[in-house]
């Protein structure tokens, strides 16, 4: 069930508020985890109940492993660290089967020859994000950092249907208190308003920017038979740059705001990561609980920062490299993380010698990096990256012929090697595109992001006005344009 769905905005959210605050009301606590845990299995199931065991499973194998290490004692058959091998085990394995066995198979054929057939296996929705919840809660167990002796709570933890699907990925030490705070399970009428607002702006973001960049990005990356010219080549690029950024940014504002209409906060998960000057602070900005997730459990255990710098950065490409498989099975996502870790590396080493450069010259350089790294990103195939990248390096500079019957005098420029045809035919563009990514940038660059509007919020007449306005286009946008996140994906 899609965040900008009709069945979820007017049916599945209302119902759900409701019930869980009148059964709260009615001081019937017990009873309202458990409404709000089978309705977000409902939400879950609603895209393919066939997986709905798999989620079962999952958090009852994780429930009791995490019991046995928080209930430890000396007479145990297994150690404390076995139980915890054990818990890692079975959530890789569960992460491995679904959503690389093929992509291992089909690497076997390559390199033996083999005939292995393929399991065509579904991707499991929301598998990679509720594995790494549980794994992160397996680890601070084993660590002493949480205890959860109520299976209903933990259900609530995992289950919780604003982040289950893509994120955010949250601790247990900063949710489940939450619920338990008496005055959150009162409608406070604040935070409808904060919720709202922050909904309307992710629904606005979703179905009015990232779809219609979707358009120009599909039509770019996916048909390779196109010959692209260097400004269409680009436009591609940036294209499916802003088309992620405003679809999970957006999925991720809906989120937070569809929590707090139930009094829950959310960690903040993007935070204006292209203003970045640097590759680091992207990392610190893009995917932010994804970031301290990599850092908390995988960089630091590999050893981190504490054997020497040749070290460091091995861990660093190691770290990167997970980074890019977690997001799909497949050796462009793989490339994808090796650059980013190569990056990382490379300002890592360079900030240690103590060079600096002009502000506006370290934001061009960071961003276009990340831009051209989007390409193995979004490539199905290491032949579509190469075209695009190709088009933006190499291509045929082409210009509107139109600009010709506004300017004449530039028919000049075909002296140079410039021609003028359909303009951005070849991706379905028109002239929308012209003004469409000027102001995008002004929007990512200058324009307070979402966390911001929520520091800054009181609720006004004006403001509801907004929200009204803000809602009602992005529900027309939605007749018209009807897509599933990119993290779905994922």
């Amino acid at each position: 069930m899609l965040f900008n769905s009709y069945e979820f905005i007017f049916i599945f959210l209302p119902i759900s508020f409701f019930i869980y605050f009148y059964l709260n009301h009615k001081k019937l606590i017990i009873i309202a985890k458990i409404w709000l845990i089978i309705a977000s299995l409902f939400f879950y199931s609603w895209w393919n109940i066939i997986y709905l065991p798999l989620i079962l499973i999952s958090i009852i194998f994780n429930y009791k492993i995490t019991q046995l290490i928080i209930e430890y004692n000396d007479k145990n058959y297994l150690s404390k660290q076995n139980l915890l091998q054990i818990g890692l085990l079975f959530n890789i394995g569960l992460l491995v089967y679904f959503k690389y066995m093929d992509f291992f198979i089909e690497n076997i054929n390559t390199v033996f020859s083999s005939d292995i057939g393929l399991l065509y296996l579904a991707l499991p929705l929301a598998i990679s994000f509720f594995t790494l919840q549980q794994i992160a809660f397996l680890i601070d167990s084993y660590e002493g950092l949480v205890k959860e002796r109520n299976f209903l709570d933990y259900m609530v933890f995992v289950t919780f249907f604003p982040q289950l699907i893509a994120g955010p990925i949250v601790h247990h030490k900063e949710m489940m208190p939450q619920f338990e705070n008496i005055r959150n399970k009162v409608v406070n009428y604040k935070n409808i308003s904060i919720g709202l607002f922050i909904f309307s702006i992710g629904l606005f973001k979703k179905s009015v920017i990232a779809d219609r960049f979707a358009v120009w990005a599909t039509n770019g990356f996916d048909t390779s038979t196109l010959t692209l010219n260097m400004l269409e080549g680009w436009v591609t690029s940036l294209s499916y740059t802003f088309q992620l950024y405003f679809d999970f940014s957006g999925y991720t504002d809906m989120a937070i705001g569809i929590a707090l209409l139930f009094n829950i906060r959310l960690p903040i998960n993007f935070n204006s990561p292209y203003k970045s000057l640097n590759i680091q602070d992207f990392w610190r900005r893009w995917h932010i609980t994804l970031s301290r997730f990599l850092k908390d459990y995988v960089y630091i255990p590999f050893g981190g920062n504490r054997k020497g710098k040749f070290t460091t950065y091995q861990n660093l490409m190691a770290t990167f490299m997970i980074a890019g498989i977690w997001h799909g099975a497949g050796w462009t996502f793989i490339f994808w993380g090796f650059l980013h870790g190569l990056a990382i590396a490379i300002h890592k080493a360079w900030s240690q010698l103590g060079f600096k450069i002009w502000s506006w010259l370290a934001w061009i350089i960071t961003f276009n990096f990340i831009n051209i790294a989007w390409v193995f990103f979004r490539a199905k195939e290491w032949d579509d990256a190469i075209r695009v990248l190709h088009s933006m390096f190499f291509g045929q500079i082409e210009l509107s012929y139109k600009f010709l019957e506004v300017v004449p005098k530039l028919d000049i420029l075909r002296d140079y090697g410039v021609t003028f045809g359909a303009g951005f035919s070849n991706i379905g563009g028109n002239k929308e595109i012209m003004f469409t990514i000027p102001i995008i940038f002004i929007l990512v660059l200058l324009i307070k992001n979402s966390n911001q509007l929520i520091d800054n919020f009181v609720p006004t007449k004006t403001i509801t006005f907004l929200i009204s306005i803000i809602f009602s286009y992005s529900v027309i946008s939605f007749l018209t344009i009807h897509s599933e996140f990119l993290y779905f994906n994922f």
